[in-house]
């Protein structure tokens, strides 16, 4: 395995905003669609998937969500959206594009160790999240593009990549200091071209919810402006949409990838280093989270790892990847750890003591489980009901739903995963 160094919280947090530091935006024709529709095409329908990262599934009960309101009100609005294992933004958004657990399309985290590779996948290194070989699984927009329809992404996780050689159409490299206004109106834009051009599968996302919930903490000024924010950029979307008299073509998704909840007390920090030795050990500890690789199997050290840390600490477990929660889908992959450590909701795990002062004020990783990380699921268009609550959805079922919305016949990641596609009223 390839030596990492201990990655601490600091690092994880930074991440997306190092990704603002590269050029942004790429346009260019994909090997897919061509950056044409195929003939026969251009009534297809058009979906836009929204990604507010970040955004609690009680938001919308806390703070004013216009937006958000009219969508509940024109269509389908789920109680939460649970995430994959594990509550973070790389594996989980990989997720909602491809219907497939971690441990089925390879992105396992925001950043983990490859053996066969021999290197790291780390969020904020450009070489990596433009590698298509990174990314198993076939996501909305590379399907959209094998069935002959146009696709354009601003912004979502795996975008970047040509996977399976087939990029978006049209995409741009993630730019934090690109205006959410400016986003929309690329979306808007997108809309209005000729209908040979014009994308029928379309992503946005939007990274200010979460980046406000980390420095600033649940109940913050800055958080709920933050919330209103995205909410407006929704809503002149949403205008848009009405404005070009689309709304009988366009189905609009917003989700989340995770929810946010706030630390009890940083300096209660469970600190690894204090509690084992790191000697053949590489640690990505992010507060919320711990997991913990051997650079050589050791069955006996990793059980002496995981029983000195369940000694030691109340507020949270270390588990063996054998042992680990059926609902986890960890499979036996070296792209997952040897040990996994768990706070309780709240609690942190480090690496070292000097990471205890890099913690934020909210964060998300913690078991998917807690309601807490659980995120928002909303869907309005032709083909939708209106007004309907169901109860809770998870990230997989987000898939086979687009499927359906875009009349594409494609085989399902599973068939239990389609819950949502009996939603769709249709005539065939």
């Amino acid at each position: 395995m390839a030596s990492k160094g201990t990655t601490d919280f600091a690092t994880s947090i930074l991440a997306l905003f190092m990704l603002a530091l590269t050029p942004l935006a790429q346009a260019g024709e994909s090997p897919g669609s061509g950056g044409h529709n195929a003939a026969g095409k251009a009534e297809s329908p058009y979906l836009v998937l929204i990604s507010v990262d970040g955004f609690s599934a009680d938001y919308m009960s806390i703070y004013p969500t216009p937006a958000l309101d009219r969508i509940t009100v024109a269509g389908i609005r789920a109680e939460s959206m649970r995430p994959v294992f594990p509550s973070l933004t790389f594996p989980n958004h990989y997720s909602i594009a491809t219907g497939l657990y971690p441990s089925e399309h390879g992105i396992v985290h925001n950043h983990f160790p490859d053996e066969t590779r021999g290197n790291w996948y780390h969020l904020w290194d450009r070489s990596d999240v433009e590698d298509g070989r990174w990314y198993g699984g076939e996501p909305i927009w590379v399907t959209a593009e094998k069935n002959g329809l146009v696709s354009a992404a601003y912004y979502f996780v795996g975008t970047e990549a040509a996977i399976q050689g087939v990029p978006p159409s049209h995409w741009h490299s993630f730019d934090a200091s690109v205006p959410g206004s400016e986003r929309v109106a690329t979306v808007i834009d997108w809309l209005q071209w000729p209908e040979d051009r014009r994308p029928h599968v379309i992503t946005l996302y939007f990274e200010h919810v979460d980046t406000a919930g980390h420095d600033f903490g649940r109940g913050s000024k800055q958080l709920a402006e933050a919330v209103a924010e995205v909410d407006a950029h929704i809503g002149r979307l949403l205008d848009a949409i009405d404005e070009l008299n689309l709304s009988d073509e366009v189905s609009l998704l917003v989700v989340s990838d995770h929810g946010q909840a706030s630390y009890v007390n940083p300096e209660e920090s469970f600190v690894l280093r204090d509690h084992i030795d790191p000697a053949g050990l590489e640690i990505v500890a992010g507060g919320a989270y711990a997991w913990i690789y051997q650079e050589q199997p050791d069955r006996g050290q990793a059980l002496a790892i995981r029983d000195a840390i369940n000694a030691n600490w109340s507020h949270g477990r270390a588990v063996l990847r054998d042992d680990a929660p059926a609902e986890w889908r960890v499979s036996d992959s070296p792209r997952y750890p040897e040990i996994f450590v768990v706070p309780e909701l709240g609690h942190a795990v480090v690496a070292d003591r000097e990471s205890v002062d890099r913690l934020k004020k909210g964060d998300h990783g913690w078991d998917p489980s807690s309601k807490a990380m659980h995120g928002i699921f909303l869907a309005t268009g032709p083909d939708l009901p209106q007004g309907v609550t169901i109860g809770e959805v998870s990230a997989v079922e987000i898939y086979p739903l687009m499927l359906d919305l875009l009349q594409i016949d494609a085989p399902l990641p599973a068939p239990e995963r389609a819950g949502l596609r009996s939603l769709v009223d249709r005539e065939d």
